[in-house]
């Protein structure tokens, strides 16, 4: 390996999990020590940010290096346009194999596709319409009894471990038993406190596991890229033994709520208290029932790490891979009166994010923190840089996270931006908004969190004096100049956006004066002007 590029990149995404729900972030009960020992590898960083927070939208973002505004994937089941360069776009041609085994949300452009003649079953349309992986293994993560897949190939493995029926994602993988040996279904969220019907091994964290160290192996020695992206700890709260029964109300951290933020509820934020797991969550056994799963199910991905590093390891790995260790989004888990994700409390928007370069540029940031705000689309800056490939600023939106892994001195961005397209939620039609009216925007800078609404007024946290936002100063007159100016903020990112794709700074400035010395004459009067 050149002690200036990586050979290998492991991507590591978990679905749904907390920023604040690891021991290295602070967590009393949740014990990471393998998530800990990466840390201690690399940098944490502890003010990461995801472009949107919804699975869909924010993997878009993560996978293109663009925010949301450009790529336009604005939630789940929005399809990525067909033209958009996508991470292995990028490292493919740096003579990497960049693949896939779990989850993207990723829907093909079909129409685009169909326009351009493009075959979706072709090496290449396979490549479009997986998100630029190769799909070594799909598996979303959503299997419910009425869209069962018996060739599901994680129902296939656990039919062969003897487990029945054509969907035992669901029945089994996913549901739990009662004391009278009924199936009691996990989409209900009231079984959570239940063990699943599967033993540990053959539950899915283990299974993506087992596919990441199939791939690995497989690859000796060549280089790769893999996005091992595991399906938990999302719903359904299922955990299999130990785990399951592993915590309980005592390890629960306290909720993040107070009656002044429901009595002075932006309309939104009103409209969202509203859903179904936003109710649910008020039922007084919710948390004591979900929550103990939830730390379940990341105490097992952390178990599950643990063993893919050791086989890092044991194949001599370690050298030469980069390493990164990050989630799509939150979960409400109740605080802020709130369910599931969408919003912007850090709860929700807020990300892990660890990133272990195994160069010796970066020994000097080993098992350090930075409080740089730093955003999902920097990694595949990142991961290009690190490849020895010339970032395509034209394109990219994010930024390389190189500087910060080397301990250089650089001035970083002051602001990051998340965003929010909730036209798919029962929120747009409660408050009778046009799809087009269903956005927000979040600018979130040192000390404010400022959240412009298409229809609404917008919101404003002082993270300074109100670290838990639960004041809400969106409407406070003594606060219209600090509205006023990140307004203004917001607007010069919106002008900035990276739309001119299809050609460089570079090129451009190349072709400036080329008019004269292709003969093309405009301005001139008689050929002995200069």
């Amino acid at each position: 390996m050149s002690r200036n590029t990586v050979r290998n990149i492991l991507f590591v995404m978990c679905d749904q999990l907390r920023w604040d729900y690891l021991s290295c972030a602070g967590h009393p009960h949740l014990q990471t020590p393998h998530i800990d020992a990466l840390a201690a590898r690399g940098v944490r960083f502890d003010r990461a940010y995801c472009q949107s927070p919804i699975c869909g939208p924010s993997r878009m973002s993560f996978y293109t290096g663009r925010f949301m505004f450009s790529h336009g994937a604005g939630w789940n089941n929005y399809p990525l346009r067909v033209d958009e360069w996508t991470l292995g776009d990028y490292l493919r041609p740096l003579g990497m194999r960049v693949a896939l085994a779990g989850k993207t949300h990723m829907k093909e452009d079909t129409d685009g596709m169909a326009r351009l003649g493009l075959d979706p079953v072709s090496e290449h349309g396979v490549l479009v319409s997986e998100c630029g992986f190769e799909p070594y293994e799909r598996d979303d993560g959503l299997h419910p009894d009425r869209s069962a897949d018996p060739d599901l190939a994680y129902n296939r493995f656990l039919r062969q471990k003897g487990y029945r029926g054509d969907n035992p994602w669901s029945s089994h993988a996913n549901s739990t038993e009662s004391d009278a040996g009924e199936t009691l279904d996990g989409w209900y969220w009231g079984h959570s406190n239940g063990a699943a019907r599967v033993r540990d091994e053959d539950s899915e964290t283990p299974y993506m596991t087992d596919r990441a160290i199939d791939f690995i192996t497989e690859m000796g020695d060549k280089p790769w890229c893999l996005h091992l992206s595991y399906i938990k700890p999302h719903w359904p709260y299922i955990a299999p033994e130990p785990y399951a029964s592993m915590y309980g109300s005592e390890h629960i951290l306290p909720v993040q709520r107070n009656a002044r933020e429901e009595a002075e509820a932006h309309p939104v934020y009103a409209a969202f208290m509203r859903h179904k797991d936003s109710m649910l969550f008020r039922r007084p056994e919710a948390r004591e029932t979900i929550v103990p799963a939830y730390m379940g199910l990341i105490k097992q991905i952390d178990d599950q790490f643990g063993r893919l590093m050791k086989e890092l390891e044991r194949l001599g790995r370690l050298d030469d891979t980069m390493i990164v260790f990050t989630s799509d989004h939150g979960d409400y888990l109740g605080d802020h009166w709130l369910g599931e994700k969408d919003l912007f409390h850090e709860a929700s928007v807020r990300i892990p994010l660890i990133v272990y370069d195994p160069r010796p540029s970066a020994d000097a940031t080993r098992g350090t923190v930075s409080e740089a705000l730093v955003e999902a689309i920097d990694l595949v800056p990142t991961f290009v840089e690190a490849a020895g490939g010339a970032v395509p600023v034209h394109r990219l939106e994010g930024r390389s996270l190189q500087p910060l892994l080397d301990g250089r001195d650089v001035v970083w961005r002051t602001y990051a931006i998340s965003e929010s397209d909730y036209s798919g939620r029962d929120a747009r039609a409660d408050l009778n908004l046009a799809p087009m009216d269903a956005r927000c925007w979040m600018l979130r800078t040192d000390r404010w969190k400022y959240v412009l609404h298409e229809t609404f007024r917008p919101q404003l946290y002082d993270l300074e004096a109100d670290p838990g936002e639960f004041v809400d100063l969106g409407a406070d007159p003594a606060c219209e100049g600090i509205r006023a100016k990140l307004k203004e903020m917001l607007f010069d990112w919106f002008r900035n956006r990276r739309l001119r794709v299809t050609i460089s700074d570079e090129e451009i400035v190349r072709r400036t004066g080329g008019a004269d010395r292709q003969g093309i004459l405009i301005g001139y009067w008689k050929p002995s002007d200069p």
